[in-house]
């Protein structure tokens, strides 16, 4: 049965009007700075003696200064009200805060538009939290990476949008600023009337008694979210993320005039291209991920992020050997110039990277959260963005102070990407080992699943499955929507790649009780240990490889698992793996290679649960068998 457009949302109650509520917040946010970012860089002498600069990078960090102080409460508020009434309550407050910025830009009052920057900040300060609690309240465990894609997706076109059209109104003469006053104010109004279409969202913890220590409330809410540990390094990674971001972005108008010597709309053009590539990405993460929270995808944006962040050094000083020096260039001047399509295509890579690295982060800190503590979580997280942000635009200020030009800051934002990558995912190898497995099946093999969705998205089974090759367990824990535990002959973890991959996956070793007593009775502890936690915990009942690629008989292990722990068994069978070079097929190893192409064509079946008291080796046997059929 072919499953649902994640576009299929849009047309939904339950999504739709939030959808829009954050899209137009996204769009005046950017409406708004990018009008006063251009007219600040472009015609400084008229509002400050400041250089343009310091202004660009003090700008962002005086947007992101309020999730800093005002993210704690603003989880609370989320988790104690109605999301709802909240989101009206919040785009009143953006109205306003355009009403004060319209008198800015009628009275040519630069501070006074500054204040407005930090009361949006408020604003999305107030909504971030609820906006990501929003949406596993509301939607299914299968629709949360395609609903993440797609919000992130009109969120990066809300800001495209309102970068394009907040650079392109403030410059237009005579009446450029009252034409954005006007523009932030109808875009606050129509925020509005899309937030009181928004369905009722019950609040988890209505009795939560609000602390307004924001200090102690924010040491609390980051501490809470340390005691999973998979879920604090993802708020790290995410924050990460809006550092390496805020910290390119900002230097894009400042780069624009006078590395690519363009006018405000090769400005324009760089954030086109980027949130382009930003929208993309996220769209792409639910087809990568074949619709489940995929994790590995987050290795792979951080690869991008780094060596497309490179290359746009390299890219920009070979552009700026052959730019017309002294020369304001438009856009369409500059596509036809040399080295210019590279440098739109590191940029454009750049934002699809980051959108791989960015969906299934929010994904994971989403399912894998207390629900009754979600708000404070992203309120955490929203914490920490704002403090990697403040110190990425400090960061900027202070190397470009020390004489650094923009392309090297660049270098140094991407090189630092690549050690960052490196220490979370040593922090957390489940991260590394999704991504070997999801390169394995999206390069070298095509799985396809049926009835993939038999495997319980939470709760402790055992899943059993026929044994073809030493890569089965990579493609089950690359098709599952969770974390398993895999029960693995201990000769295994002696292998170079493959015992370093069971090893971080905390698979359980297991040897023959002739050859190894102790370390079987210790296999089956940690199996119902495992499953005492709620895990899900993986066997290959035959207890070898197959050498005729039919199955062996099932061993008498699954009985003693179940005897001591009563967990739904779930059977599964392996299709298409028999003949791959990893398993013990005799035949001709380079026919075997090339007899199905470039990619092998592989299949996982997936059974009807099977209650404890129903479990026997011999019945499990044949439902595997039942559910591989004849291909093997």
């Amino acid at each position: 049965m072919s499953q649902p457009n994640q576009f299929s949302l849009l047309k939904q109650r339950r999504f739709a009007p939030f959808f829009w509520t954050q899209f137009l917040g996204a769009f005046n946010d950017n409406l708004f700075k990018t009008a006063l970012v251009v007219i600040i860089t472009f015609d400084a002498l008229s509002w400050t003696t400041l250089a343009p600069s310091t202004i660009t990078n003090l700008i962002p960090g005086l947007f992101i200064l309020p999730y800093v102080l005002f993210s704690a409460t603003a989880g609370q508020l989320a988790d104690k009200f109605e999301k709802a009434s909240l989101t009206r309550f919040v785009k009143w407050l953006e109205l306003g805060i355009m009403c004060v910025a319209g008198i800015g830009w009628i009275t040519h009052h630069l501070w006074l538009l500054v204040a407005a920057v930090v009361g949006m900040g408020v604003h999305s300060t107030l909504f971030g939290p609820v906006k990501y609690a929003y949406l596993p309240q509301q939607l299914k465990p299968e629709e949360l990476i395609g609903g993440n894609g797609v919000t992130e997706m009109g969120t990066f076109v809300g800001i495209l949008m309102g970068e394009v059209l907040g650079a392109v109104l403030v410059v237009q003469q005579p009446h450029g600023l009252l034409l954005e006053a006007a523009a932030t104010i109808l875009v606050a109004a129509l925020g509005l009337r899309a937030a009181s279409r928004i369905p009722l969202s019950p609040a988890p913890v209505p009795d939560l008694k609000i602390s307004w220590n924001f200090i102690g409330e924010s040491i609390r809410n980051i501490n809470y979210s340390r005691k999973n540990r998979t879920v604090f390094l993802s708020m790290l990674g995410n924050s990460w993320f809006w550092f390496y971001g805020a910290l390119v972005l900002a230097q894009f108008p400042v780069y624009a005039k006078d590395y690519l010597h363009g006018d405000h709309g090769a400005f324009v053009l760089l954030l086109t291209i980027f949130s382009l590539g930003v929208g993309s990405g996220s769209l792409l993460c639910e087809r990568l991920s074949g619709r489940k929270v995929e994790i590995g995808l987050v290795p792979f944006g951080s690869i991008g992020l780094t060596v497309f962040g490179i290359d746009l050094y390299f890219a920009s000083l070979a552009f700026s050997a052959h730019a017309a020096a002294g020369v304001q260039l438009d856009a369409l001047t500059l596509l036809a110039q040399h080295g210019m399509w590279r440098i739109l295509f590191d940029v454009l890579m750049i934002g699809m990277f980051g959108g791989f690295f960015i969906v299934p982060l929010f994904a994971l800190i989403q399912t894998r959260c207390d629900p009754a503590h979600i708000s404070r979580t992203i309120a955490g997280m929203n914490i920490l963005n704002a403090l990697f942000m403040v110190a990425a635009a400090g960061l900027a200020i202070v190397l470009l102070g020390q004489g650094l030009s923009i392309p090297q800051l660049f270098l140094v934002t991407a090189l630092l990407n690549a050690v960052v990558a490196l220490y979370i995912f040593s922090l957390v190898p489940e991260f590394l080992m999704r991504f070997l497995a999801w390169l394995l099946i999206h390069t070298v093999h095509r799985v396809h699943t049926v009835d993939a969705d038999r495997i319980p998205d939470e709760g402790p089974a055992v899943l059993v499955c026929n044994h073809v090759s030493y890569v089965d367990a990579i493609v089950i824990g690359a098709a599952a929507p969770r974390p398993i535990r895999f029960v693995m002959d201990h000769r295994i973890f002696k292998l170079p790649l493959l015992g370093w991959i069971f090893r971080t996956a905390r698979a359980i070793p297991i040897a023959p009780a002739k050859e190894d007593p102790w370390l079987m009775e210790k296999a089956f502890v940690d199996i119902a240990q495992a499953l005492h936690e709620g895990e899900l915990v993986c066997i290959f009942p035959e207890g070898k490889l197959t050498r005729t690629g039919d199955i062996n008989e099932f061993k008498g292990g699954i009985a003693k698992i179940i005897e001591r722990t009563k967990v739904p068994v779930i059977p599964m069978a392996l299709r298409g793996l028999w003949g791959h070079l990893l398993s013990r097929n005799t035949e001709n190893v380079f026919e075997r290679a090339f007899r199905n192409g470039l990619r092998s064509r592989l299949a996982l079946a997936v059974g009807l649960p099977v209650a404890p008291q129903d479990v026997t080796p011999e019945a499990l046997q044949q439902q595997v068998a039942a559910l591989r059929g004849d291909w093997k």
